[in-house]
């Protein structure tokens, strides 16, 4: 699964540079930023989300609310002390929906990592209207990776406001299809809260991990300094990554909660630091929670190496820096539900199929040790996905991920958790996005479908972008529709039937 090409060219940067949207949509070459397959047709069709983050851009030509990495540009028309008090009325959060999208009973919505999403028509894709989730929650923001259960009911985490003004975070629950009709958005509620380690610094929270009776809360070293976030933002206009830190003695923390019904867990379980962007799935075994994670070794923040200054620089510049952040790798720990079952300082998991071990140690917590599911060189596995529908929680099998050679995107890989063995997808100058799976109508195994990714090739001439069709078995190439646009770097997405 690692990758053996290298790219002088610098092809990638063109993945980093902006675009413009579509007013219609246009016929796709040969045979599926949306990809619509049709009555035999395909056709590709973008549009900017408008949000109120967009359209202040767009009307005043600066960035006017501040993103994770960008500060807003002040404002030319106001001089230093009428900018000076504006910061004291109140921080403004992005709206700016570009990480995901996903279903709310029957209707879609785009999400970033703040308290609002941003309601869409999937078909025309409209803006239809920008919710804030603190209007139905006590949360500061949510994850742009919810968990959805076959019956529509979505849950979340995000961090909040907990007992004496320390910080926690909520898992919430936000129930299924409405047989009235009226918005379950309306009905969400805070299931269970998890303590936060540090009492003004939460942990940065990307995804976090589901099975069929449990939730799993990964609490990095990767610290939101809340007083930085406060203060210093309000008077210096800095931006979200400014206020981001690292914690080099608090190692990483696993923490439980049941979901039904949803009350934590009290065990303390803790393992050497890593970054964690997403979880691949979780499943419970014989009193045990299998966790399998796309891990970055350390407490170093892996969003430090990722600035588009970065990205966009030439091949060699791009490998060097990859050499310098956290190492990815991808693990499987094993949190064993009864923590007694050995005496102190011995290993209390007993799967037969694992070498990841669980060990209590003399302060009562429980050391966590993982088993190595891949590992090279500057080569992640990352943008994990899985048959979800039929494996989210479950003992599985095979997972499917963007591969990053130097944290270029240049390949999709496939990876069998039980065997190790990969397999890859990789053409010469190409860059694809997160392989969704798409299971086949008459399924009879975990793996019986197909992978759609959007693939980029800036060298070619024409129809330099085409969604990429692949047997999800062994990533032959089944078809592809290209299209006679530039396609940008995407994040994550979904398949609507």
């Amino acid at each position: 699964m690692v990758s053996r090409l290298e790219h002088p060219a610098g092809g990638y940067k063109k993945i980093f540079e902006s675009c413009e949207e579509l007013a219609e949509p246009i016929p796709a070459h040969a045979l599926m930023h949306k990809f619509d397959l049709k009555d035999g047709h395909v056709t590709y069709y973008r549009r900017f989300i408008r949000t109120d983050a967009y359209v202040r851009a767009m009307t005043e030509k600066r960035i006017v609310i501040t993103e994770f990495g960008t500060a807003a540009y002040p404002d030319p028309c106001k001089n230093i002390f009428s900018r000076f008090f504006t910061y004291f009325q109140g921080i403004e959060v992005t709206d700016n929906c570009l990480v995901n999208i996903y279903p709310i009973g029957e209707d879609f919505y785009a999400c970033t990592e703040t308290n609002y999403i941003t309601k869409v028509d999937p078909d025309t894709l409209e803006t239809i209207k920008k919710v804030d989730l603190c209007n139905y929650l006590s949360v500061n923001g949510v994850t742009a990776h919810p968990h959805t259960e076959p019956d529509g009911t979505v849950y979340n985490i995000g961090n909040c406001f907990g007992k004496n003004m320390s910080l926690a975070y909520n898992i919430v629950k936000i129930p299924p299809p409405q047989e009235d009709k009226s918005d379950p958005i309306e009905k969400s509620k805070v299931l269970v809260q998890f303590p936060s380690s540090e009492r003004f610094k939460p942990s940065y929270i990307h995804s976090f991990g589901m099975t069929e009776n449990y939730f799993v809360f990964v609490e990095t070293p990767v610290k939101i300094n809340l007083l930085k976030f406060l203060t210093s933002w309000s008077i210096r206009g800095t931006n979200y990554m400014d206020c981001f830190e690292s914690n080099d003695k608090m190692g990483t923390w696993f923490l439980l909660a049941t979901k039904n019904p949803g009350e934590n867990i009290d065990h303390k379980f803790r393992t050497s630091a890593f970054n964690l962007f997403h979880h691949i799935n979780c499943y419970e075994d014989q009193g045990f929670i299998v966790v399998d994670l796309c891990t970055w070794k350390g407490h170093d923040f892996v969003y430090n190496y990722l600035y588009l200054a970065n990205v966009r620089q030439n091949w060699e510049e791009v490998k060097k820096a990859a050499i310098r952040a956290p190492q990815p790798e991808v693990r499987r720990y094993v949190l064993p539900l009864d923590i007694h079952r050995e005496e102190q300082g011995k290993n209390l998991v007993s799967l037969p199929y694992t070498t990841a071990t669980a060990v209590m140690c003399s302060d009562g917590t429980v050391w966590l040790e993982p088993e190595v599911l891949f590992s090279g060189p500057h080569q992640a596995f990352e943008f994990p996905q899985i048959n979800y529908k039929k494996y989210c929680g479950k003992n599985y099998t095979f997972a499917y991920g963007l591969g990053l050679n130097h944290f270029v995107p240049d390949r999709i890989c496939k990876l069998n958790v039980k065997s190790k063995e990969t397999w890859i997808w990789q053409e010469p100058d190409a860059y694809p996005s997160e392989p969704l799976f798409v299971q086949s109508p008459d399924a009879k195994d975990e793996d019986d479908g197909v992978l759609l990714s959007i693939v980029v090739k800036p060298g070619v001439t024409q129809r330099p972008a085409f969604l990429l069709i692949l047997n999800a078995t062994d990533l032959t190439e089944i078809a592809r529709a290209e299209v006679d646009v530039m396609i940008p770097v995407t994040l994550h997405g979904l398949y609507k039937p």
